[in-house]
């Protein structure tokens, strides 16, 4: 008699809960794909700023090193400026010495002038 009008009833309610599904099913995978994009952008940015680090790192690393080399030219040129042996005892000062020691009677007077001679390069 009156079945086909609760058959009605019946079908948009399956509708309902069927069409909730999708929505909901979608909602579910758009919620995925914009926390996967949004983790995404967040690892990019995290990788840009490692990678900024990283180049001021390399760039203070080569600073120190253009200092050190430049320390050590100088350090270089400083040590090719600098006499190779010490330098020798005042000449007057080695002859006085000579005249103490004679006049102490530790050298004869010849070994005086011999040694006076070697120093003046006679």
């Amino acid at each position: 008699m009156f079945r086909r009008p609760m058959r009605r009833m019946g079908a948009p309610l399956v509708r309902a809960a069927a069409t909730t599904a999708v929505v909901a099913g979608t909602a579910g995978a758009v919620q995925h794909h914009q926390q996967m994009k949004y983790q995404g952008q967040a690892q990019a940015q995290q990788a840009s700023s490692q990678q900024a680090q990283m180049a001021a790192e390399m760039d203070a690393m080569q600073q120190q090193q253009a200092a050190l080399a430049q320390q050590q030219a100088m350090l270089a040129q400083q040590q090719a400026q600098a006499p190779a042996a010490p330098a020798q005892p005042d000449l007057t000062t080695q002859l006085n010495q000579l005249a103490q020691l004679q006049q102490q009677g530790l050298i004869t007077a010849e070994e005086y002038a011999a040694k006076k001679k070697q120093l003046l390069g006679i």
